[in-house]
């Protein structure tokens, strides 16, 4: 029976590989002080907190065409209109987190929003639905960026989930390195998108003034309906749903509001200005695809099999999606350097549309782990200046739905909007009453009515992005969302419960009067197998203590007779002490024993002589029964347990790891 514990093995060698591979992919750690130099300007902030809203752009319209063509082609004259409403929100909204960016620039966004105007329910759920929100816009993103990535090559379609994965791999790397580093490597791909589609939306629309208005290569298709002779409230809902599922276009809008600390300063105005930016180039691309579908005749199915006259197995042989046929029609045709252009850039803007939320999640996440209601591991940043920890929870948890949905975004897309239009509305909520507030006590009339104004815009916003969480909420709620309406209290009751936990810690740790008080007595152990020199060691740590008793203790074995021979004859000047054991166990006489020695006032410490290897392997030949006797000991109240650690001779070769300089250790050459 041996004592001493295993801790965990010390190897150099797999250590430093670790770091060397973790510098090569993530670059060198940070110092406190390059902070500042990670904030960003407005050029690198859109591509970062804006590519999501820019990027949905892309599919949005394609949303608004699947729910009307299940009618076959008799419901496509509402698109015009469906697609007038979702601009007229968009502004809406954008305006509406303009007024939250200069309201509260601390970076809580919609969730601070919400917690200070409406109550810590009001902020938890507006953090529950966002978290969700930001988890399935990953995971939406990167499924659609591979549907155009097939659209433009056909046979990668069995290769969809490995691809969605691999991508959502290459972004957290690329967003561990660092804000400002993944701004620079993702600003190109989102101005050639920008650049792109309004290059597209300009060509078809002099084609269309010249006479010679593009033709979609599915102009000639119909569509066998698979819901017909809808009339009166049955119309109006089945418009509401397309409507719903056009607002994917507001996807990611709050971002920004959740990101003002990441901004240079003057924060609040250049968040508000990128805010602004980002609006105005959604709604001009997103009302130029929507238009531009109309006129080139795009039909487009949620079964490819409804397609009457699509060319190939509808079973097997995807569609090519909306701003695909868009670029081919005005481009001419598939093979067109054009074409291949939008599809790269769509590509790579829906891929990276991923990215705000790489950025809110964590963000957000660190605002809850400051305020104690997810783990405080998530309030700090890595060695590169990132809420790591955070990245790295997203990854995952997109990663899983990746998987589970097959990186399908009809599937994905059911549940995504649900979340983002509750923080939408309680936000606006939040933000009239905050307005009212101030309302109440100014007395200058012309800032009274500024602030009627505000809060006249918000409570607009709070009641139409209300109207479409209800549409939202019924509409979809078969098709996936009630997942999403099943999750959003789970977390909110995790949440609630973290920060239960920690308030009771810190209520448990409140100093008291008796706080500084010295314990009567301190009652020392040591544990002993046999006497060799890691046991006699812990008896001289013992012993320098002074403790007011001190006894060594071993359990009783076969080499009992043999040790209690050897302690007389060396004359220890520690008694010995022998514990019975009927049944050969050590863990329970000794737990037994120390139970018998706590009292009030008086402190039991145990002294445990461990072994400490230099190999990962030579930790299997040691006796691990001390890690689970401390394990018993750690929980006793009254106890405190001592490791005195030796280093075998394996250990003593390999030595603690040398501290590499810093880049200024370097320059005063130390």
């Amino acid at each position: 029976m041996t004592i001493a514990a295993a801790g965990w093995p010390y190897d150099e060698s797999m250590p430093h590989l670790a770091r060397s591979a973790r510098r090569i992919f993530l670059g060198p750690a940070l110092r406190d002080d390059k902070l500042a130099g990670q904030l960003l300007t407005k050029r690198l902030a859109l591509p970062i907190f804006a590519s999501d809203p820019l990027s949905s752009v892309a599919y949005a319209t394609q949303e608004i065409l699947l729910i009307l063509s299940l009618g076959g082609l008799a419901y496509l004259y509402l698109t015009p209109y469906l697609g007038a409403a979702v601009v007229l929100l968009l502004a809406v909204v954008v305006l509406s987190y303009r007024q939250v960016v200069h309201a509260y620039p601390s970076g809580g966004g919609s969730y601070e929003v919400a917690s200070k105007n409406l109550g810590p329910s009001a902020g938890l759920t507006v953090a529950s639905a966002l978290l969700i929100d930001y988890v399935m816009t990953v995971a939406v993103s990167v499924a659609a960026g591979v549907d155009n990535l097939i659209s433009a090559v056909p046979a990668l379609n069995s290769y969809r989930v490995t691809l969605a994965v691999g991508f959502i791999v290459i972004l957290t790397a690329m967003n561990l390195r660092g804000a400002r580093e993944s701004g620079k490597a993702f600003a190109v791909p989102t101005y050639a998108f920008i650049a792109g589609v309004l290059a597209l939306i300009v060509t078809g629309l002099i084609q269309l003034a010249v006479g010679s208005a593009p033709v979609a290569e599915s102009a000639g298709y119909t569509i066998t309906p698979e819901v017909s002779g809808l009339t009166g409230l049955a119309l109006v809902f089945f418009a509401l749903r397309a409507f719903s599922s056009g607002c994917t276009a507001l996807t990611g809008v709050e971002a920004i509001s959740n990101g003002v600390p990441a901004f240079r300063k003057p924060k609040s105005r250049n968040a508000a200005m990128t805010l602004v930016i980002m609006g105005t180039a959604a709604i001009t691309m997103f009302a130029g695809i929507t238009a531009l579908a109309i006129i080139s005749k795009v039909h487009i199915a949620s079964n490819t099999c409804d397609l009457v006259g699509f060319a190939g197995d509808c079973a097997t042989a995807p569609q090519r999606t909306v701003i695909a046929q868009i670029a081919a029609a005005v481009f001419g045709g598939h093979s067109n350097v054009g074409f291949y252009y939008i599809q790269a850039a769509t590509v790579l803007i829906l891929v990276l549309a991923a990215n705000t939320a790489y950025n809110g999640f964590p963000l957000l996440a660190s605002v809850l782990g400051r305020d104690h209601y997810l783990p405080h591991q998530l309030h700090h940043r890595g060695d590169r200046l990132t809420y790591s920890n955070g990245i790295i929870l997203l990854a995952l948890a997109a990663g899983a739905l990746i998987i589970v949905f097959q990186a399908s975004v009809t599937h994905l897309i059911q549940m995504y909007i649900l979340g983002v239009f509750t923080s939408f509305t309680l936000s606006q909520a939040g933000m009239v009453r905050h307005w009212t507030r101030l309302l109440a006590g100014e007395q200058d009339s012309a800032e009274r009515r500024r602030i009627r104004a505000r809060r006249l815009l918000n409570g607009t916003g709070s009641i139409l992005t209300g109207a479409v969480l209800v549409i939202v909420t019924i509409s979809k709620f078969t098709e996936g969302a009630y997942l999403v309406v099943i999750a959003m209290p789970i977390l909110f009751t995790v949440m609630r419960a973290v920060r239960k936990h920690y308030d009771g810690v810190s209520k448990q740790m409140e100093l008291d009067a008796d706080s500084f008080i010295l314990p009567a007595d301190v009652h020392a152990i040591v544990l002993v197998s046999e006497l060799n020199r890691p046991t006699a060691q812990a008896l001289a740590y013992a012993r320098v203590a002074h403790p007011s008793e001190l006894e060594a203790v071993t359990v009783e074995s076969e080499g009992t007779a043999a040790l209690q021979k050897k302690w007389d004859t060396l004359e220890v000047p520690v008694p010995l002490k022998v514990l019975e054991s009927s049944y050969r166990e050590m863990t329970r006489p000794i737990v037994r024993y120390v139970k018998s020695l706590s009292k009030s006032g008086t402190i039991v410490t145990v002294y445990l002589p461990e072994y400490i290897v230099g190999h990962w392997w030579e930790q299997i030949l040691h006796n691990q029964s001390a890690l689970r006797l401390k394990s018993r000991l750690l929980f006793m109240p009254g106890v405190a347990v001592t490791s005195v650690p030796w280093l075998l001779e394996s250990a003593h070769r390999r030595g603690p790891p040398k501290p590499k300089p810093t880049p200024g250790d370097v320059r005063r050459g130390l």
